[in-house]
C-alpha cells in the first residue's frame, strides 16, 4: 500500500476565506493556512494534491501556493451539498488508490520529529488499510465533531480497531456506542480531521447518495460502514490540530508554530511581556 495522493476539503461557504489567512510558520516564515497544511501533504511523500473549493475561489487559492502550482489540482463543488459530497467529488482524481485526505483549515503540530501526516502515513502503509487519527477529548466537544467507537489494538498502543462512527453524537448514544476501554471518564475518540482512506469510501459515499439525494451528504456515515466493510483503524496522540474556523482558533494555532518553531524564544518572550503588562494593569 503506497500513498502519493491527498485530498484537502475547503469548500464550505462559512470558511472559505480561512485558508488564505496568514500565519507565521514553524521557520519563521509568513504563509498562508493552506500553504501550511499542503507542506504537511508533501513532506508526507505526496506529490498530487486536490482541493476541493467553492465556486469562484480557485484563482485565490492557487495564489496563495506559490511554487506548488504543479503538485495542485482544484475541483469546486459547485453546490454546497455537505462534507461527505466534497470527498466524493475527488474520485477520477484519486484515481482508484489509498489517498491521504486533510481538511483545509485545520493546523497540525506533531508530537514527535515526524510530521502528524507522515506518521499517518507511515502507519496506513505498514497496516495496509484505511487510518482516521483521533484526539482523547473531554465529552463537552461531542456537539462539534465526528466520534470513533472501538477497540484497543492489542500490542500497539494508541491504535484501536474502529466499530462505530458518529457524527455530533449527543452525549446520551456517545455513552451507548462510543465508549473506548482505557479511556478516562467522560472521554472519547474524536477526529483529528486527518485519515488515509481507501478506494472503498467512494462507493459507500456514492450510495449514501443515491439513497438519499436531496440531504447534504456527511462523511462519518460512510465512515461508520468502512468499519463493517474492511478493516479500519484510528490511532490517537499523532499531535495536537488547531481548528481555524473556532473561537480564537487562528490565534491558538499561530501560538502553537511560534512555540514550537525558530522563534520560540521570542514568542515565549512576548507572551511574557504581554502576561506581565497585564498584571500591572
Amino acid at each position: 500500500m503506497r500513498i502519493t495522493r491527498a485530498l484537502i476539503t475547503a469548500a464550505s461557504p462559512a470558511q472559505k476565506t480561512l485558508p488564505l489567512q496568514r500565519l507565521v510558520d514553524r521557520d519563521g516564515i509568513a504563509k498562508t493556512v493552506l500553504q501550511i497544511i499542503v507542506a504537511e501533504a508533501r513532506q508526507a511523500g505526496i506529490d498530487h494534491i486536490v482541493v476541493v473549493v467553492a465556486p469562484g475561489t480557485a484563482d485565490s487559492y492557487a495564489a496563495a501556493l506559490p511554487g506548488e502550482a504543479q503538485y495542485v489540482q482544484f475541483i469546486e463543488q459547485k453546490r454546497a451539498r455537505g462534507y461527505g459530497h466534497a470527498v466524493l467529488l475527488a474520485k477520477d482524481a484519486m484515481c482508484d488508490e489509498p489517498f491521504l485526505h486533510l481538511v483545509g483549515d485545520h493546523i497540525y503540530i506533531s508530537n514527535q520529529v515526524r510530521r502528524c501526516a507522515q506518521q499517518i502515513v507511515d502507519i496506513a502503509e505498514a497496516e495496509a488499510c484505511a487510518v482516521s487519527a483521533v484526539q482523547a477529548s473531554r465529552e463537552h466537544v461531542l456537539p462539534y465533531v465526528g466520534v470513533v467507537g472501538g477497540r484497543p489494538v492489542t500490542g500497539k498502543p494508541q491504535h484501536y480497531t474502529v466499530d462505530r462512527v458518529f457524527e455530533k453524537p449527543t452525549p446520551t448514544a456517545a455513552e451507548q456506542h462510543l465508549l473506548t476501554p482505557g479511556l478516562r471518564v467522560g472521554h472519547y475518540l474524536c477526529m483529528f480531521g486527518m485519515h488515509v482512506l481507501t478506494p472503498t469510501i467512494f462507493s459507500l459515499l456514492a450510495a449514501d447518495e443515491q439513497r438519499n439525494p436531496t440531504i447534504h451528504l456527511q462523511l462519518s456515515p460512510a465512515l461508520d460502514a468502512l468499519a463493517r466493510h474492511e478493516r479500519y483503524i484510528a490511532v490517537a496522540e499523532l499531535g495536537k490540530r488547531y481548528d481555524t474556523g473556532s473561537t480564537y482558533g487562528l490565534l491558538a494555532a499561530q501560538l502553537a508554530l511560534g512555540l514550537n518553531g525558530t522563534d520560540r524564544e521570542e514568542v515565549l518572550a512576548t507572551i511574557a511581556e504581554l502576561l506581565l503588562h497585564r498584571r500591572i494593569d
